[in-house]
């Protein structure tokens, strides 16, 4: 409850009876409390103010010199927590000095500070989960990653000079009548601790001899973009300090052209280091870095300092090293998250002692059950139209679509030089793939375009589409675009121009396909194209999606994304929704939004939800009088926001339409990105891959102690350990019980369009998901590159879906 006049929370209406009862681990840890102990919160101070990183370090020189034997829990910004009062009255003031080798960063931080710590209150032992989270239990040789604590004690060499290190995340819980603590394994990228021109040829993909000759101006400035804000120590001076510098920028010139003055008289870097150090630079030719103005410093006699992360986003090389690093089978995960209670310090912990806990012995064993799959449905002329899906997959062999698109206008536009018989080979096969799998093409051979890749993609379509519509004296449908290479540009731009500029479906077809033109690829291609002309592959027996096949239903699904971290913060994120449209739940609408950067709450929700309720309207004839909408990505502490902005949205959008239009709404939360695992503990309980089997869900002991959420496992693994989904109702006008949401979600994840699988969270989600990622490619302005196809542009840079596409399903 969040106060009078507001909504409030659903609580949960009981737990769920469907499915076969298993018992499986999860990644929790219940923590025991001893005494009943009253905890002192404190609000601190420090003036200057500095970075959290130097915060730790003042204040674990007042804990030294001031704490006595209190030992003080510190969250390194405002808030101390201790089990007895610390040795002073309400408030008071220190003086600290932070020893010399303690500074950091281009200009040196000061020495001296002022610590003002102020009481603030005597909480309860119940509240401890709220201000601990976990703080309490860190050695001082981890570092911290917002929640989750690294060592290089684990880790592996990536390219570009960085390294993957194993770490854990913790976060305290509370679940039904216990504390637990969430521990699990993670990953990310650091650079590497070396010497500065070391990390420059691992970069650049040189080796060391190379550089001696210089670089070129273009490796310079990817070397600088790379390299900004990257602390360093220097070696040169022999005296092992301590002190750190920022990188600001690397010079425009070699160390031996790069002048400054000493004493009056004007000299080059490379000169007064011979003559200073009589040591000659062996890289004369490289540009210094630039630490501070005036300042400059040769790569060679740079060292990275150690631990610092990297955040901004990995190319192609780095993404693959990290999940071939962090992909474990779930009982190798299992293992390293107990071994993980050891490395960080819950064994034997004075802290947790000195608050009345006792530290956690082994993973919680959790109730669970296995729900059953539901009916799906081919056309009726399908040899076995209906059945049950066995481990959550199937395949098309003698299968038609539900209802099969009629392709009667369209072209084909291959970029790149290849044998004009081989593209015909492939299309007659695909033709023939979509024709057996229940799709009508009355025009077998389109019209061929050649297109030069590094040409005007927009006139080259424009083109295509012309001769598609000639050829057949109707509006042009589909554009089978053959790609040379995987990379971004030509894509992006192919995606820009047809959903923007000509409004045309397009498929890209890889190049390395068409040579042998496999039957399993085809009828891939052929999902994604029956449903971009308004088809339906395959839809769930009515009677499993009760709820949407009764009485008019809309289905939503919203996701919001953001630009990778570590570029610019006035870059835009993307707004999607997705709305079925039909009781079928399988054809879907899209809206979308370019709004402010790093927003989650939907800025135009209102007008969105408005456009698809309209859609619906003109598709099925009637108002829909149920709104289930599913929202992609909320965090627990935004709740609040959700229901007091985003549902009174879409009211707002029913009545804009007539004042007296009332659906009823059920809004759930929808969350990947949570760090519960879940374990089987039998074997007949378990998949091919060793993670617990598809239909897996869980409502009790690690869900929330009385609010209506629930962890569900919806997919089957290909490698590594399967992540549950966490669905959470935030509010419920259509009365649902524990059982009726959780089938429900359950079966939704078999109606994926683009695939012959179940899928990890409910589709409507996954195609705004997809939406948002297509409109990344919407810039007219956008410069893309493989590595970074997320650059930021300004919102009005971005060019709107064309009306007709955003009734079908273009983004498949």
């Amino acid at each position: 409850m969040f106060g009078s006049g507001k909504l409030n929370l659903v609580e949960r209406p009981g737990l769920g009876r469907i499915g076969r009862p298993i018992r499986i681990r999860a990644n929790f840890f219940e923590i025991n409390s001893t005494d009943d102990v009253n905890i002192h919160h404190y609000d601190v101070i420090i003036a200057p103010e500095v970075p959290p990183t130097l915060n730790r370090r003042i204040f674990t020189q007042f804990e030294a010199l001031h704490a006595d034997d209190v030992k003080p829990v510190f969250d390194g910004r405002r808030n101390i927590f201790t089990a007895r009062p610390l040795p002073f009255g309400y408030t008071d003031t220190f003086d600290i000095r932070l020893p010399e080798d303690a500074g950091s960063s281009t200009t040196r931080h000061p020495r001296a500070f002022k610590l003002i710590i102020r009481k603030v209150a005597v909480i309860n032992t119940y509240e401890l989960h709220s201000f601990l989270d976990g703080q309490c239990i860190l050695s001082s040789n981890i570092l911290t990653v917002g929640r989750s604590f690294y060592t290089n004690q684990i880790s592996q060499a990536c390219s570009g000079g960085l390294e993957i290190w194993q770490g854990y995340r913790q976060s305290v819980r509370t679940t039904p009548g216990r504390m637990m603590i969430n521990v699990d394994v993670s990953s990310t990228a650091f650079y590497e601790s070396c010497e500065l021109v070391h990390m420059v040829a691992k970069i650049l993909g040189r080796n060391l001899g190379d550089l001696r000759r210089g670089i070129v101006d273009r490796d310079r400035l990817k070397l600088e973009k790379v390299l900004k804000y990257l602390k360093i120590r220097v070696t040169h001076r022999g005296d092992n300090s301590e002190r750190t510098y920022k990188i600001i920028k690397l010079t425009n010139t070699p160390a031996s052209n790069t002048k400054f003055e000493v004493d009056g008289t004007r000299t080059d870097v490379a000169s007064y280091f011979q003559n200073t150090y009589n040591e000659p630079l062996q890289y004369p030719f490289l540009p210094c870095v630039v630490v501070r103005r005036d300042v400059y410093l040769p790569l060679e006699v740079c060292k990275v300092v150690e631990g610092q992360h990297h955040i901004r986003k990995l190319n192609e090389r780095q993404a693959a090293d990290m999940i071939k690093f962090s992909c474990q089978q779930p009982h190798v995960r299992a293992n390293k998250i107990s071994q993980g209670l050891e490395i960080l310090g819950y064994r034997l912990n004075d802290c947790m002692r000195q608050f009345g806990l006792v530290e956690p012995e082994e993973m919680a064993v959790v109730p669970a059950r296995v729900l059953p799959a539901p009916k799906i449905r081919y056309h009726p002329s399908s040899r076995n139209a209906a059945f049950v899906p066995k481990k959550g997959s199937w395949n098309l062999r003698d299968k038609k679509v539900a209802t099969g698109a009629t392709l009667s206008s369209w072209s084909c536009v291959v970029f790149g030089n290849f044998e004009m018989q081989v593209v015909q080979y492939f299309i007659r096969e695909l033709v023939n793939v979509c024709l057996d799998t229940g799709m009508n093409i009355p025009t077998k051979n389109p019209p061929i375009f050649q297109g030069n890749p590094q040409g005007n993609i927009e006139q080259m379509l424009r083109q295509a589409w012309v001769k598609a519509g000639n050829m057949t004296r109707s509006t042009p449908q589909l554009i089978l675009c053959i790609l040379p290479n995987t990379g971004v540009p030509l894509y992006a731009e192919i995606k820009r121009v047809s959903d923007t500029v000509i409004g045309v479906a397009t498929q890209c077809v890889q190049s390395r396909h068409i040579f042998q033109a496999k039957k399993q690829y085809c009828a891939n291609l052929c999902l994604k194209m029956n449903v971009k002309l308004g088809g339906m592959n395959s839809y769930i027996e009515p009677s499993c999606i009760q709820f949407i096949t009764q009485r008019p239903t809309i289905v939503m699904g919203a996701s919001v994304t953001h630009p990778a971290p570590g570029g610019d913060e006035s870059r835009p994120s993307i707004a999607a929704l997705c709305a079925s449209m039909d009781a079928k739940a399988s054809r879907y609408a899209a809206s979308v939004r370019v709004q402010a950067g790093r927003q989650n709450i939907i800025s135009d929700l209102s007008g969105m939800v408005k456009e698809l309720l309209k859609t619906f309207y003109q598709t099925c004839g009637r108002k829909p009088e149920s709104v289930l909408f599913y929202q992609n990505g909320v965090s627990d502490y935004k709740f609040e926001q959700v229901l007091d902005f985003e549902i009174e949205a879409i009211r707002t959008a029913c009545a804009s339409l007539d004042a007296n239009y009332k659906p009823s709404i059920t809004f759930v939360v929808v969350n990947t990105r949570h760090h519960t695992r879940l374990f089987p503990m039998d074997k007949k309980d378990s998949d091919r891959t060793g993670n617990c089997l598809i239909g897996t869900v869980v409502d009790s002991t690690i869900t929330h102690p009385f609010e209506f959420d629930f962890y569900l496992q919806s997919h089957t693994a290909t490698q590594g350990t399967s992540r549950p989904t966490h669905y959470h109702v935030l509010c419920d006008e259509n009365r649902f019980n524990a059982d009726s949401i959780q089938t429900l979600s359950y079966n939704l994840c078999y109606s994926f369009a683009r695939c012959t699988r179940a899928v990890s969270i409910v589709p409507p989600v996954y195609y705004a998901h997809l939406v948002c990622s297509r409109a990344r490619f919407h810039s007219r302005n956008e410069n893309w590159s493989d590595q970074d196809p997320e650059s930021g542009v300004p919102v009005s840079s971005y060019g709107m879906v064309k009306p007709d596409l955003q009734k079908v399903m273009y983004f498949i």
